[in-house]
């Protein structure tokens, strides 16, 4: 089974696996919850490690030199669509 999420950032729209490249578990654990409180970073409920909404690459946490598995997705015709 796949899990993903897909995230805007102004005019960016990003897509990600959701798991977390240090434990493997999905990042937004019971609270539902992809965003930072000041929905800036990614956040993972589990180890509270930070990710760039742009690219994914960790900023805090326990998995400084890697980054979010990138799902790719683009906007056409107004619409979210896997590219």
């Amino acid at each position: 089974m796949f899990a993903g999420f897909v995230v805007r950032k102004d005019e960016i729209v990003v897509g990600y696996v959701d798991s977390c490249p240090h434990a493997g578990w999905p990042l937004a654990g019971f609270a539902g919850r992809y965003l930072s409180r000041e929905n800036d970073l990614i956040l993972c409920a589990g180890h509270a490690a930070l990710f760039r909404i742009e690219d994914g690459a960790c900023v805090a946490g326990p998995c400084p030199d890697d980054k979010l598995f990138p799902w790719p997705v683009e906007v056409r015709g107004g619409q979210i669509v896997v590219a």
